[in-house]
């Protein structure tokens, strides 16, 4: 039997591993799911279509899974999933998705930070650090173990790919590539994020890769599209390297400028 708090308004109809936890005064809606050793703070909203994976923990006042703050949105059935291990901090704001993918997805041992906010049809990859105040336009794409600063905003159908570090307090209105620092306002390329590849394993012929690769994009005097093919005949196309040029052709908004 769930541990649910006396004062929970909590719906018969919710899925609900018998281990997890309800805080009080929390309110669990019909069709949710709540997996194995969650726990729900206080005062939260667990609202339709929230998928809560395993060992979630979400802090008071959060509200999960409400309806995408989108003109657009007209009722239709959509679901915010939330991956196991993940911990979401006090008051954080999270929608579902639209007609337009019917989802928003956080993925695996993520770490949102008090009053982020997730829109709807934004993809987390795992291991994502979001700081506090965060806020993210809709269909916002961040790639795993990427990590977001305090305060920042993101423009709607912005990419920010996968292990990048974004400096906080700043406004994202293009799309970051792998594995770079990003700061300034608009936000600006400032570097690899060497330091946090090196924590993470990344071997060091991989980070020179990564290195000659940014240098030729960025600082060679070459255009972007010059600039991948230069790295395309010149560098060894290691998967890390081509993460970074399958991101470059796949971006519509275009990639941060250089500091």
């Amino acid at each position: 039997m769930a541990h649910i708090h006396p004062t929970a308004i909590v719906s018969p109809k919710a899925r609900i591993a018998e281990d997890a936890t309800i805080g009080p005064f929390a309110i669990v809606r019909d069709d949710v799911d709540i997996g194995p050793g969650s726990s729900i703070g206080p005062h939260c909203l667990i609202d339709d279509g929230a998928r809560i994976g395993s060992n979630v923990v979400i802090h008071q006042g959060t509200v999960v899974s409400t309806p995408p703050q989108d003109l657009k949105y007209r009722g239709e059935k959509t679901e915010l999933f939330i991956g196991d291990g993940t911990m979401v901090r006090e008051y954080c704001t999270l929608n579902r998705g639209t007609s337009h993918s019917l989802k928003s997805v956080i993925g695996k041992n993520c770490f949102l930070m008090a009053y982020a906010h997730v829109a709807h049809d934004c993809m987390l990859g795992d291991h994502v650090i979001i700081a506090n105040a965060v806020q993210m336009g809709g269909h916002t794409l961040i790639g795993e173990y990427a990590i977001v600063g305090g305060s920042t905003a993101i423009h709607q159908f912005t990419h920010i790919g996968m292990h990048a570090m974004i400096a906080g307090g700043i406004r994202i209105v293009k799309d970051v590539p792998p594995y770079c620092l990003a700061g300034n306002v608009p936000a600006r390329f400032e570097g690899l994020n060497s330091v946090g590849l090196r924590r993470r394993g990344f071997p060091r012929e991989t980070i020179e890769a990564l290195h000659a690769t940014y240098r030729a994009i960025y600082y060679s005097g070459m255009n972007v599209s010059q600039g991948v093919e230069y790295v395309r005949r010149n560098i060894p196309l290691i998967p890390e390297v081509q993460n970074v040029l399958d991101f470059i052709a796949q971006s519509t908004r275009g990639i941060i400028k250089a500091a």
